[in-house]
């Protein structure tokens, strides 16, 4: 069932449900049910321009999970996840807290059907919660009163900024967006990254661009160098910046020996 079946007289004002919305796209890609149909097309529409769209969706999900754990199992039992997106099945608070039982989860994201189902989802959750905000505001989000609750910056924290960098335009400066976060995290923090890369010739970048323009995200691929760059002041955990199933793969989808499809750049850093 699509959101606009399950609820359409109980959309958030700011919804037109006339505009694609990147989050509501990848929520069809990884299979949810909220999303209209200008989404559904559009994912039939990168399906076109990109095809593998649907691994790329599943194989940064997996990712995810990895990326989640590996920071559970070095102590982290706190995470800000930016641009969060849809709830869908292995949120990160459903894997931190089946790992950790008590890790606090603060999600961030703009998308008016992503905060409101996330509200509903969390409802009863006294360890995660969600912050209407821009990603590219790190100001607003740290000074958030869910932020400043249930994150205690003195200590570690998990930051994920998976697939949202790409959406960050270059006059907005992703690299000092990220850094206004890095220098808001204690020594022993993590980034867990993935960014959508064009490097490969498997990946038609100036097609995605182009499809995605019909949306109200736009997006900016960038290269290898350019996702370094928003690692400054981590230092990146083996195997490195690679791509999504080539990072510490066990849990990923058969992605051996077509890595090259994997569309983005994946890392986990430690902050020094």
């Amino acid at each position: 069932m699509t959101a606009r079946d399950e609820a359409a007289d109980e959309l958030p004002r700011e919804v037109n449900p006339d505009i694609p919305s990147a989050a509501r796209v990848y929520d069809h890609l990884l299979g949810g049910g909220h999303n209209f149909a200008v989404d559904r097309q559009l994912a039939e529409e990168l399906k076109a321009a990109q095809p593998g769209v649907v691994r790329i969706a599943r194989e940064n999900r997996a990712f995810l999970r990895r990326a989640v754990l590996f920071m559970i199992n070095a102590g982290v039992r706190q995470f800000l996840d930016l641009g969060s997106g849809i709830p869908t099945v292995g949120n990160v608070h459903e894997i931190a807290q089946a790992a950790a039982p008590g890790a606090r989860v603060v999600y961030v994201d703009h998308e008016p059907i992503a905060v409101a189902h996330s509200r509903l989802l969390l409802a009863d959750n006294t360890n995660a919660d969600i912050v209407d905000a821009d990603i590219t505001r790190p100001e607003d989000v740290l000074a958030a009163e869910q932020t400043r609750r249930l994150l205690d910056f003195d200590q570690p924290v998990g930051l994920l900024a998976v697939t949202i960098g790409h959406y960050i335009a270059p006059e907005a400066d992703p690299v000092g967006v990220f850094a206004r976060y890095r220098d808001a995290l204690a020594p022993g923090s993590f980034l867990g990254l993935t960014h959508l890369t064009d490097d490969f010739t498997a990946i038609r970048g100036e097609q995605i661009v182009s499809t995605m323009k019909s949306s109200r995200d736009s997006i900016f691929p960038r290269t290898r160098e350019e996702v370094l760059a928003l690692f400054t002041g981590y230092q990146l955990v083996e195997p490195g910046l690679v791509t999504t199933s080539t990072w510490r793969p066990g849990s990923g989808l058969a992605g051996a020996g077509h890595s090259e499809q994997d569309g983005l750049y994946a890392g986990v850093g430690r902050r020094q």
